[in-house]
């Protein structure tokens, strides 16, 4: 009876994951991100791998269908497969790696950003599981539930009927927040509307850093203004974001000169000086040390495969 109701419910979750991969591919024509109706809701496309890119994700839920992807945040790793979701409750730099995927059989994936307003209505009724806390470290990779599928499903398909989609869209988006909310990643999905409290203190400091990271930053001041001692906050900083705040901010400075050099065309001198960076010596070493050439080279090898970032 066990093995047949096991059966029963793999057999159901790849029937959500089949429609769900139906619907993506018919709305991803080409490799890429692709915006949707949804104004949160967002499609990813890629019949490659690719090379890992660095990228700062906000607070959303990310779903693969098809294929594969590894996530680094600081020294954690977290993959993704079909059927398996992520969560990300504060801005993180991460780096992002599609490991699976070919052209008849691409990475899919979709993403919705987490609406604070919504997302805090249903905060205040839907009870807590009990028993569960809250890993301060703010990204998870977990198994779907096929409620989540379901709802995920729903929402989908309206993608095909434009004229209920403004009734029912708010309501399939409701139902996957509240499937978030009520399950096992509950409690860290309460920290996007944590008001108070050292993680609503990390998360202050998160937005300041991503503001100005570009000056130079004074930790003893930054944790004064977030209300925190300068050890209180480096290491409960360090147990959200999973890295030191001089490396979250050199994260940040190198992922903007990357795109500076990219697509606005500035050489590596006037990057560096752009981000802050005083040496561009300083700049170039601690460059091959993140993305593991010097910048030039890297830069040149992404323009002669540009098929290799489209979904980073």
């Amino acid at each position: 009876m066990v093995a047949a109701e096991l059966c029963t419910c793999q057999c159901r979750t790849m029937q959500f994951l089949s429609e769900i991969v139906s619907i993506i591919d018919r709305h991803t024509p080409n490799d890429g991100f692709h915006a949707t109706m949804m104004e949160r809701v967002t499609l990813a496309r890629s019949s490659t791998v690719t090379m890992p890119m660095p990228n700062v994700y906000r607070p959303q839920l990310c779903l693969v269908v098809q294929g594969r992807k590894d996530i680094m945040l600081g020294d954690h790793v977290f993959r993704y497969a079909p059927g398996r979701y992520g969560i990300v409750t504060y801005e993180l730099p991460a780096v992002g790696h599609v490991v699976e995927a070919r052209p008849d059989h691409p990475y899919l994936c979709l993403y919705l950003d987490f609406d604070p307003v919504m997302l805090g209505e249903l905060a205040l009724r839907v009870p807590p599981a009990p028993g569960i806390a809250a890993p301060p470290i703010g990204k998870t990779v977990s198994d779907a539930s096929d409620g989540l599928l379901d709802a995920t499903l729903r929402l989908l398909r309206l993608l095909d009927d434009p004229v209920a989609q403004p009734i029912l869209g708010p309501l399939a988006e409701q139902e996957i927040l509240y499937r978030l909310l009520a399950g096992a990643d509950g409690a860290r999905m309460r920290q996007v509307t944590a008001g108070q409290g050292p993680l609503a203190q990390i998360a202050r400091a998160i937005a300041l850093i991503g503001r100005n990271f570009r000056g130079r930053l004074n930790i003893d001041r930054l944790a004064d203004e977030v209300g925190m001692s300068p050890s209180s906050f480096h290491a409960h900083f360090r147990s959200v974001t999973a890295m030191t705040p001089l490396a979250f901010q050199k994260q940040l400075r190198l992922q903007d000169a990357r795109s500076l050099m990219l697509v606005n065309g500035l050489d590596v001198a006037s990057a560096a000086l752009s981000v802050g960076y005083e040496s561009p010596s300083q700049f170039s070493r601690e460059y091959r040390r993140q993305f593991g050439e010097p910048p030039a080279r890297d830069i040149a090898r992404l323009r002669a495969s540009p098929n290799l970032v489209a979904v980073a």
